[in-house]
């Protein structure tokens, strides 16, 4: 399914034709991803980015080290179960953090994409629309499940409660919202062979955009 929005001017013209691709917890970004990069897209994630910037050696780490203490580091890496316990529990921690590592992340991610050799890249990223990412992008595709689907798959993959599995999706922007700001909206609640079928069709048409 695709859908228009007005088109918002490049962050980086050095990078290449970008397809962001967000979509809540457990609709399936990685399933999505996978396929794009079995046919040779270079895929950033926007995951890997924000740990890299955090790694042993990293300003970021040390800034971290002297706001909450030795005790947040693991083996000398960040323990990052124990940061998300702070932030989860205060929101000034929460808005610290993500002022200290949301441009450094962002610089991360236009590194890579520089560098992708691919005719387009995509960007996959659980907080596209959550933070200025989607600037980074040409097109936006959400992956779209419905909320039950989100719940149960989140319980069984995670082993979470139902209420922990809630605070989730409620901590994230609304399913309506996210879909409506998409370019390209592609369903991930029946079959991988039907998902595999939209996808190579979305492929075809990026190309070409490309």
């Amino acid at each position: 399914m695709t859908t228009a929005r007005s088109q918002q001017p490049r962050a980086q013209q050095k990078c290449p034709f970008t397809v962001g691709v967000t979509g809540g917890i457990a609709s399936g970004k990685t399933t999505v991803t996978d396929f794009f990069a079995s046919k040779g897209i270079r895929i950033v994630d926007a995951d890997i980015a924000s740990r890299v910037v955090v790694e042993p050696g990293k300003p970021a780490l040390a800034d971290i080290e002297r706001r909450y203490g030795p005790e947040i580091l693991l083996d000398g890496s960040l323990d990052r179960r124990k940061l998300r316990t702070i932030i989860f529990d205060d929101a000034d921690e929460r808005k610290w953090l993500e002022g200290l590592l949301h441009p450094l992340i962002r610089d991360q991610i236009i590194l890579e994409l520089t560098h992708a050799e691919s005719s387009y890249a995509v960007l996959v990223s659980p907080l596209m629309l959550e933070t200025s990412q989607h600037e980074l992008v040409d097109r936006l595709l959400v992956v779209d499940v419905p909320e039950s689907v989100q719940l149960s798959r989140t319980m069984a993959r995670d082993q979470m409660t139902e209420e922990q599995t809630r605070l989730i999706l409620n901590s994230q922007m609304e399913r309506q919202q996210r879909v409506g700001r998409a370019d390209d909206i592609v369903d991930n609640s029946g079959s991988l062979t039907r998902l595999h079928r939209s996808l190579d069709k979305l492929h075809q048409f990026y190309l070409s955009l490309a």
